[in-house]
């Protein structure tokens, strides 16, 4: 008896751990940040966080969207495919993003497939909860609101754009992965240095276009790309190049 006992006061101990420790990881996501504790008992309720590794597939398209997502730390591939089956990268999100809202809202399959490009820890929670979320709290609309925004704005700027010449492009594809999740440090904003193939998708040029407009903008000290790490010095340096 005194063992069964000491086991359930050991499994309560870890219960509440866990449970503390998915709080802080959810508050770190800036959707949930200043969000009151009643909201955020919801979203606890039937939360889950898994890390997963670089290439795993966490959405399909075309599934049914049982779960909202937001990325605790991370880089994620959005992608779909042309009339050709080409796949064409249509955006690339990180830290603080949240993904799987479309289907979810609209109670529709899911229009695009979500592939992890870095180890990434992701929270779940069922589409009822976000929807429940979004009709009792109106600081979550208002968060939902200004990602739809923020993503309408990058949309419009690559829109203009795609008339640019190759350089500017790729400059472009650069500010946008800075924007959403650049890294500041001493030496500049720092991005994680994909592979040319995913900059050739979401900037709509040949991978062997990216690989020698990236060597300009090198040349040019204006990035500089070591092993994972892709430095940009000078965001406004780079806004010069596509105005």
């Amino acid at each position: 008896m005194d063992n069964l006992l000491m086991k359930l006061m050991e499994d309560i101990k870890n219960y509440r751990n866990q449970s503390s420790d998915l709080r802080e990881s959810l508050k770190t996501a800036p959707f949930f940040n200043g969000l009151p504790e009643e909201s955020l008992e919801l979203v606890m309720s039937h939360a889950v966080i898994r890390t997963h590794p670089a290439n795993r597939v966490i959405l399909l398209e075309n599934d049914w969207g049982g779960s909202v997502y937001f990325i605790l730390d991370g880089w994620v591939k959005i992608r779909t495919h042309n009339v050709d089956g080409k796949e064409v990268t249509l955006n690339i999100v990180g830290k603080g993003e949240v993904i799987g809202e479309m289907a979810a809202l609209e109670e529709v399959p899911r229009s695009t497939d979500a592939i992890t490009l870095t180890p990434t820890t992701i929270s779940s929670i069922p589409s009822q909860d976000f929807v429940t979320l979004l009709h009792s709290d109106p600081i979550a609309g208002i968060r939902l609101a200004q990602v739809m925004a923020k993503r309408l704005r990058q949309i419009n700027r690559r829109l203009r754009l795609r008339e640019a010449d190759s350089l500017s492009r790729v400059a472009d594809t650069l500010l946008f992965l800075a924007e959403g999740q650049g890294k500041q440090t001493s030496q500049g904003i720092e991005i994680p240095n994909l592979p040319h193939r995913e900059l050739s998708s979401i900037s709509g040029l040949a991978r062997e276009t990216v690989t020698r407009s990236l060597t300009k903008l090198e040349k040019k000290a204006l990035i500089k790309r070591e092993d994972d790490i892709l430095c940009i010095f000078s965001l406004d340096a780079l806004e010069q190049i596509i105005s």
